[in-house]
């Protein structure tokens, strides 16, 4: 499926301070605020106080804590009011990170609240019943409160929990072998949908629409697919290819939503590109950076968008080059750079 081009002005992106000393895994805005949270493979939970006034950005450290033994994080997420951050990775915990405690040794990390018998991939907040989910390695899907030790649930996954995400009441997850899973997450976890990926390759990331009537996967073939989660729209499922140059082809390591339902995805090579999906568009690629973009995401509101420039891990550890920076940009986005295009 090809799509259209639609340009736009460039301008330089903010660059974050402090970003820290290895491969960013995740960038998670607060949804109650210009909060922004990265984590990293140097085991450290980075926060800044993001400031913009037309169109100006700036981002103020704040805060950091680490996971044990600087063991690597992997994902991160907030709770609904924007108070406390969870984390989760190597170190097969998940972490409770109220914003503004800080441990009285730096070397303390965030207390635990959870844990899996494998590191974990992905994490996601429940809105409507306050649990925090997460994905590991060891095939489970676990369930916390944050006031108890043990799982108040747990569902076993066909493979390896690869990435998941939660918007509203649906959550969708990706395992290895190419699993899709989408619960309705409303009460207890249901099941609405199992299928395998439509996509040929490997499943990097997936992300549901803010309408929570689909999703939107990625592989590490530079491909996309969109899917609808009710039968009756099926027939508006669709791929495309992206974050290829020349005969090179390179995966597709993010995916962001934008709150218009448009879109962006970056990749292995380099390369941000916003897309609209209801109208087969392409709104905006910008300069490829040099490096793999690692993570990405939009603010609540929709105005900034974090992105990272740093080593993504998918070459192994023979391409690890220590001492490459690595870089948190945030780009000022005007609503015509994002907002749907009608087709000319």
């Amino acid at each position: 499926m090809a799509f259209s081009s639609a340009s736009s002005s460039d301008r330089p992106d903010y660059i974050v301070p402090q970003a820290g000393n290895d491969g960013i895994s995740s960038l998670t805005w607060s949804p109650t605020a210009n909060i922004l949270i990265s984590t990293n493979w140097d085991g450290g939970v980075r926060c800044w106080e993001v400031q913009e006034q037309m169109g100006q950005v700036q981002a103020i450290p704040k805060a950091q804590v680490n996971h044990e033994s600087n063991s690597p994080v992997l994902c991160s997420a907030f709770s609904s009011d924007g108070s406390t951050v969870f984390t989760a990775g190597a170190d097969k915990a998940v972490r409770m990170w109220k914003l503004g405690q800080q441990p009285a040794n730096p070397n303390t990390p965030p207390p635990q609240i959870g844990a899996h018998t494998q590191p974990i991939k992905s994490i996601g907040f429940l809105p409507s019943t306050n649990l925090i989910v997460s994905g590991g390695w060891d095939n489970k899907l676990s369930f916390w409160d944050a006031r108890t030790p043990n799982p108040v649930g747990v569902i076993d996954l066909p493979d390896r929990c690869y990435d998941l995400d939660v918007r509203g009441n649906a959550m969708a997850v990706a395992t290895a072998q190419k699993h899709i899973l989408v619960y309705d997450v409303t009460n207890q976890p249901r099941e609405h949908m199992r299928k395998e990926s439509p996509l040929k390759y490997q499943t990097r990331c997936i992300s549901c629409f803010p309408d929570m009537t689909g999703f939107a996967v990625g592989s590490i073939e530079g491909r996309v697919g969109i899917q609808y989660n009710n039968k009756a729209q099926e027939k508006n499922n669709f791929a495309f290819k992206c974050h290829r140059q020349d005969s090179n082809v390179f995966a597709v390591n993010a995916i962001a939503f934008h709150p218009y339902g448009t879109f962006a995805t970056v990749g292995a090579d380099g390369v941000v590109t916003f897309w609209d999906k209801d109208n087969k568009q392409k709104l905006k690629g910008f300069s490829p950076k040099g490096k793999p973009i690692s993570c990405a995401n939009f603010n609540a509101q929709g105005n900034l968008f974090a992105y990272a420039a740093s080593y993504d891990w998918s070459k192994g550890s023979s391409f690890y080059a220590p001492g490459t920076p690595n870089e948190i940009y945030i780009h000022f986005t005007p609503e015509d750079e994002i907002k749907p295009k009608k087709k000319r």
